[in-house]
């Protein structure tokens, strides 16, 4: 029961403290409001988000959440924000705008613990990266050595370039690099770093994509040391036609590199034999929206090439040599089944 000169509490109050919301859910929608926030979001990012928020109230409720503490970030300086989010706790910042900028991570902490979701999601730290690229997007950037760095869809990089060492953290997606001779005049080491360690480059021009703890290292030309994050972590090298998964106490022995390892980059998909179900995960990187099949046609087996700069042509292929049907609910959200 209200008491004298109690004031209602809000609706959305009640909500976000007393009706919970599955962490992926809430996770999810933390990726969708920071590709919305992103510089280089798109029409096609915002229809993307609509349909999503449409296929389930619980996706609506968390989105709507989501948004109201959006709302408040927004009066944070993007430097702030960047800091605060996305650096290590404990990290130096200046007193009163850190106080601020916590005091809304506070608020997202409320709705489900949603600062941690949205610090580790791959949209915010592509919001938030030196350098970026949105969903279908593929970017060259030129370092101050000269190394080129070309990055693949929905891919994000920090540039840390010392006296010491040049250094580029891979912060989500993949990358192909080309590394230049330091016209410095002490030699300093260029090295990649993901999340499971680092890859030190000797003359190389290699790629590493960024994965759910593993990270993906292939030599095209020269050779790479490979690195394992845990203290003590044997170090391994990597030659040209080679290719290694690194997790963060070891990498698994050098591979030959696939036929397709770095097709993408001339916006290209090689598939030889892959499951049905592999093969749009893949496309999925490429397009805003929904991308599913049905379970009796995941483990079907494909081969050719696809090609990603026009995802529904590559779909289109699938149907010429595989009994499967496309089913488009919208343009964002399409569904493999059987024919």
């Amino acid at each position: 029961m209200k008491t004298p000169g109690q004031r209602p509490a809000s609706a959305g109050a009640q909500d976000g403290i007393k009706d919970s919301i599955d962490p992926e859910v809430v996770q999810r929608a933390a990726q969708w409001l920071a590709r919305l926030w992103s510089e280089q979001a798109s029409s096609a990012d915002a229809a993307a988000c609509a349909a999503w928020r449409a296929a389930d109230p619980a996706h609506e409720r968390a989105w709507l959440r989501l948004q109201a503490v959006g709302d408040k970030l927004h009066s944070v300086p993007r430097d702030v924000a960047r800091g605060t989010l996305l650096a290590p706790p404990g990290a130096a910042t200046a007193p009163a705008t850190r106080r601020r900028a916590l005091s809304l991570l506070g608020l997202l902490t409320l709705v489900g613990g949603t600062a941690g979701l949205v610090r580790q999601t791959e949209t915010w730290q592509l919001a938030l990266a030196d350098h970026r690229t949105a969903v279908g997007e593929q970017r060259e950037v030129k370092l101050p050595d000269g190394t080129r760095i070309l990055l693949n869809t929905a891919s994000a990089i920090d540039v840390r370039y010392d006296d010491g060492e040049r250094r580029v953290v891979l912060r989500a997606g993949e990358i192909l690099v080309s590394t230049a001779a330091d016209p410095a005049l002490v030699y300093r080491p260029f090295l990649v770093q993901t999340r499971e360690g680092t890859a030190r480059a000797l003359g190389t021009r290699f790629t590493v994509r960024q994965q759910d703890g593993v990270s993906s290292i292939a030599v095209l030309e020269g050779a790479v040391m490979v690195r394992p994050a845990r203290p003590g972590a044997r170090e391994q090298r990597i030659d040209a036609g080679q290719q290694t998964e690194l997790r963060t106490d070891a990498a698994s022995p050098p591979q030959p590199t696939d036929e397709g390892t770095a097709a993408w980059s001339r916006r290209m998909l090689v598939a030889e034999r892959m499951r049905v179900a592999d093969l749009l995960a893949e496309l999925a990187r490429y397009r805003p929206g929904v991308l599913r099949c049905d379970a009796e046609v995941a483990e079907l087996s494909v081969s050719g090439v696809f090609p990603l700069s026009d995802t529904d042509r590559a779909l289109a292929n699938l149907t010429l040599g595989l009994p499967v049907a496309l089913v488009y609910r919208t343009r964002y959200w399409v569904t493999v089944q059987a024919r």
